[in-house]
């Protein structure tokens, strides 16, 4: 019988095949006709050989626009050059020629939030012809539309003082040539890049004035004539090794956790040897095996609301498996616990499934909910960990705080209150994974999205909801349903048609995909990898000292 996991995980990887190509592979020869790589080509050449990239966001989008919104047009993540570790956006041209959707301007924003957050260089790879203007009502006003890209622009290079790199290597044009004009440095490759704030027809509408493209805002132009621009260059190749080159001179002050001469060594793997020439098949989508991981898929049962063992999980992820856990005879329905992944000290704090036995005389407990006492614990655990400055990692599958009188009168919501203000205001860099349950006030306290964690990310189980399906058609629907029973009646069909629709919704809702289509976790991961990236993650989060507090804290200074 193949296990829940490997099953989800498989219809995962197929998804992310598909949103790998792109716009598909005529679109891809046809940039290659024009002497220009794809945008996941260009990735790859840029990051170092035999790296892994971190993408974030590639399930963004891909169940709107009827499937033609591919990773909503532009790669973001995190990848290595010459060892450190840098925040890369690349937009798609094959993909409605890299223009923006209201879902590009959330994944731009999230890659800049990462680099705020974690003090880590970003790369632009400009290819684009703009605002996608059938959608510019969700792209152009608001709080959080293209304006904000400008602002966080702003906000790195004059108080954060975060490297920001750009190469102009298709269309730049209209208000997204600020992305470029606002970062430390701009390339332009010769005879295939523009940028403008207006195109040729757009200058002869509005002036009369007839001119070509390379000379209105090509890389001659813009490094000879107006001076917009730094480098020009001759080709994406040249382009991709002057940036390289740019990154390798940034100062050590801002820069990679993992020494260089050990980078390779630790994260080497094996890659597709047709580096950059696979028109979206490249070591981009590599996936790396972690020691014991294969048993994971295993670990997990069919049916989501069975028990299972949790350490076993963790120690599949941690170093040596070893957990050193902190009160481990309190509260077992929460471990809280030190340990490392890759050498990088971590405080490891995650829920147990099942029945739990509790100390003698005390009634057993259900894992997966939070009581007064292990919000107690795992508070204090928190605020040990920040005085500590130790990175925290949350491994969720929590279905709330419990209920009734006898949690009531613990006082469940003062200490839930405690949890939650403790994992809100901890100054260190954390981490979540979800691998089943992330549901009700729980996945708040665990450090839930939008309390701000440096990376979240899901396994395919991962099912992210208020409540679950069943809960919530006995919250809406019980009544109606309890009253048939005593009847001894069937429900109406109306009732039986709601309560089918409620299910159906919440099921599709509760998905790892869903949640990663609207930006609410950063990336599916397998188990086979799961180690690496935390440990990709818990390095690029350390190049800030902190606070991690929000999308980004100014200096001190600024205040004085």
């Amino acid at each position: 019988m193949t296990s829940r996991l490997r099953e989800l995980s498989g219809e995962v990887r197929e998804l992310e095949k598909k949103l790998r190509a792109g716009g598909g592979a005529e679109r891809i020869s046809k940039l290659h006709a024009q002497g220009k790589l794809s945008a996941r080509e260009r990735v790859t050449k840029l990051c170092d050989d035999g790296s892994r990239f971190l993408e974030i966001g590639l399930l963004v989008a891909y169940d709107q626009y009827d499937g033609g919104a591919p990773a909503a047009g532009v790669v973001t993540g995190i990848g290595l050059v010459h060892g450190r570790e840098v925040v890369v956006v690349a937009n798609d041209p094959t993909v409605k020629a890299g223009s923006w959707w209201p879902e590009t301007i959330r994944k731009i924003l999230r890659a800049q939030e990462i680099a705020m957050r974690c003090r880590v260089p970003i790369i632009y790879l400009v290819d684009s012809a703009g605002v996608n203007l059938p959608y510019q009502e969700g792209v152009f006003p608001g709080q959080f539309g293209a304006a904000r890209i400008f602002y966080y622009n702003s906000i790195m290079r004059r108080y954060l003082h975060i490297p920001q790199l750009a190469a102009v290597m298709g269309q730049c044009v209209a208000g997204g040539a600020y992305l470029p004009a606002l970062s430390d440095v701009i390339l332009m490759v010769k005879g295939t890049s523009f940028m403008g704030l207006g195109g040729p027809n757009l200058v002869k509408g509005a002036t009369g004035e007839t001119i070509d493209g390379e000379t209105l805002g090509g890389a001659r132009t813009h490094t000879e004539t107006s001076g917009v621009a730094h480098y020009a260059v001759d080709n994406d190749d040249e382009c991709l090794a002057k940036l390289r080159d740019l990154v390798e001179r940034l100062p050590t002050s801002i820069g990679s956790t993992v020494p260089p001469d050990a980078y390779a060594a630790r994260f080497a793997t094996s890659r597709d040897d047709s580096r950059g020439s696979g028109g979206g098949t490249s070591g981009i989508e590599r996936r790396a095996a972690s020691p014991g991981s294969d048993a994971l898929y295993d670990l997990l049962p069919a049916d989501h609301r069975m028990s299972y063992d949790v350490h076993a999980l963790l120690s599949a992820l941690l170093d040596d498996g070893s957990l050193d856990e902190f009160q481990g005879g309190i509260a077992r329905e929460m471990i809280c616990g030190h340990a490392s992944i890759d050498g990088v000290n971590v405080g490891v704090i995650a829920n147990r499934r099942g029945l739990i036995k509790g100390r003698v005389g005390e009634k057993p407990r259900f894992g997966g909910i939070v009581y007064a006492e292990s919000a107690e614990k795992v508070a204090y655990f928190i605020d040990l960990c920040d005085r500590q400055g130790t990175p925290l990692l949350f491994v969720q599958d929590v279905s709330g705080f419990m209920v009734g009188p006898e949690a009531e009168h613990e006082g469940i919501i003062r200490a839930g209150a405690r949890f939650v203000e403790a994992m809100a205001t901890t100054r260190v860099p954390k981490v979540v994974l979800t691998v089943n349950h992330a549901s009700g006030a729980g996945y708040y306290a665990m450090a839930g999205q939008g309390f701000d964690p440096d990376f979240i990310f899901s396994w395919p189980t991962g099912r992210m909801a208020v409540m679950e399906g069943e809960s919530a058609v006995q919250a809406v629907h019980g009544p109606a349903l309890d009253a048939a029973k005593t009847k001894g009646v069937d429900p109406t069909s109306e009732v039986t048609v709601a309560v089918e629709a409620m299910r159906a919704d919440y099921e599709q809702q509760l998905d790892a995909r869903y949640a990663a289509a609207r930006g609410f976790v950063d990336a599916i991961v397998y188990p086979e990898e799961t180690r690496e990236v935390l440990a990709m993650a818990l390095r690029t989060s350390m190049n800030n000292p902190g606070p991690h507090l929000g999308p980004f804290v100014l200096p001190p200074h600024l205040g004085e």
